[in-house]
């Protein structure tokens, strides 16, 4: 049976610590499963070199997103100016809007269609996912900068470092895609494989990882 597969969306203007963190704490937990997980950079165009938001700093996607692939799909957010002329400067509402219009969107819609699919998004990852319409209905987390758009595009933005959704895992900003590997791991590997993960990189997860378990929440309080 073929290895559960993790593939990480570059986009141009990409942030490389929202690929490179989960990265690998995904490659390092893979490593003590014996090899279990086969990761790799991918784009909806195919392989191309993807220059991200950060001067000097290209990834090399090797294959095409496959929608139809069991495993993950990590979707990372854009790295750039906050505010600015959009006709003049690629901000980073620019950036997710031009990925959420472009020809990676029919893709990711693909990929939360499919049952043996869990998509994962880090810092403004799922601000392109719900600017795509997406997340409509569904409960993810953004950075914080990005809670009011969320939430605009129908999501129900929960305040936690890691949001998880079922098929639907999300992630704060930009550091939280440590915790968000480290919490797949977990869920769907077992703690002994996050803490052994954990110890390599001499890292504590930190924050609250939301769940749609347990007692229900007083009543206006997120």
């Amino acid at each position: 049976m073929p290895h559960p597969r993790v593939q990480f969306v570059l986009f141009d203007g990409f942030d490389p610590l929202d690929v490179i963190a989960p990265y690998e704490v995904l490659t390092a937990g893979s490593d003590v499963l014996g090899g279990a997980l086969d990761i790799g950079l991918v784009s909806a165009e195919g392989p191309r070199d993807v220059v991200s938001g950060i001067t000097g700093v290209t990834l090399a996607a090797t294959a095409a997103l496959d929608p139809t692939a069991p495993g993950y799909v990590v979707v990372p957010g854009a790295a750039g100016p906050v505010d600015g002329d959009p006709d003049e400067i690629d901000t980073i509402p620019v950036l997710l809007s031009r990925f959420a219009t472009g020809p990676a969107a029919p893709l990711l819609r693909a990929c939360l269609d499919h049952t043996a699919v869990t998509v994962a998004t880090v810092c403004g990852g799922s601000l392109a996912l719900a600017m795509a319409g997406l997340l409509e209905g569904r409960t993810a987390t953004t950075h914080v900068l990005g809670v009011d758009l969320l939430e605009a595009a129908g999501v129900t933005a929960v305040r936690a470092r890691v949001v998880d959704d079922g098929d639907l895992v999300s992630a704060g900003g930009v550091t939280s895609g440590l915790d968000l590997g480290l919490h797949l791991l977990e869920r769907d590997f077992g703690p002994r494989i996050a803490h052994a993960v954990e110890a390599l990189f001499e890292y504590e997860r930190r924050g609250t990882t939301w769940r749609n378990t347990g007692l229900a929440a007083v009543e206006g309080v997120a």
